[in-house]
């Protein structure tokens, strides 16, 4: 593949990418660049692509090693001083630099699942990936992909309906 094919199949992907870093993160700066890390780290490992043909669900999977990758990192503790600080506390800091939008129910109720079963409903209902190629980009078999996708509906089914108990509530 070459560097034309590879931008191509870069912006042709470029929605389901950031999607799919919008499942695992919160933020649209850390989505922004947990794609274009992995928009570079596919380009330096181009050569290790075997078969162009699933360029993109290779790199969905890097995106996805990159969110995982930007969790942790977010995740860890840096000292100042006596003071410990969490870096999740300094991005509260700067919330009002980063207003995020309001989201649906759906999106919210989502986001409250384990990434496990939130990754298969996204690939599955909102990129329409099939089963099969779920378990690749997942790297399981694809009794563990129907499996996630019954228990994330599951999941996400009494997650909505906690909420409509808590809204009629208030």
């Amino acid at each position: 593949m070459d560097k034309e094919e590879f931008a191509q199949v870069v912006w042709d992907a470029r929605e389901t990418m950031y999607r799919i870093a919008k499942t695992l993160l919160r933020t649209d700066v850390d989505c922004e660049d947990a794609v274009s890390q992995a928009v570079v780290s596919a380009f330096e490992k181009l050569h290790t692509l075997k078969k162009p043909q699933y360029a993109k669900t290779w790199l969905i999977r890097i995106v996805m090693n990159e969110c995982y990758h930007l969790g942790k990192q977010r995740k860890r503790e840096q000292c100042y001083g006596d003071d410990v600080i969490s870096i999740a506390d300094r991005v509260k800091e700067c919330e009002p630099l980063y207003r995020e939008e309001e989201y649906s129910e759906l999106y919210e109720a989502l986001c409250g699942l384990p990434d496990v079963f939130r990754m298969a409903l996204v690939l599955y209902y909102v990129e329409q990936y099939s089963i099969k190629e779920i378990a690749q980009i997942q790297k399981v078999t694809v009794g563990t992909v129907k499996s996630r996708l019954s228990r994330g509906r599951k999941l996400l089914r009494e997650k909505l309906q906690d909420r409509k108990v808590q809204n009629k509530r208030a």
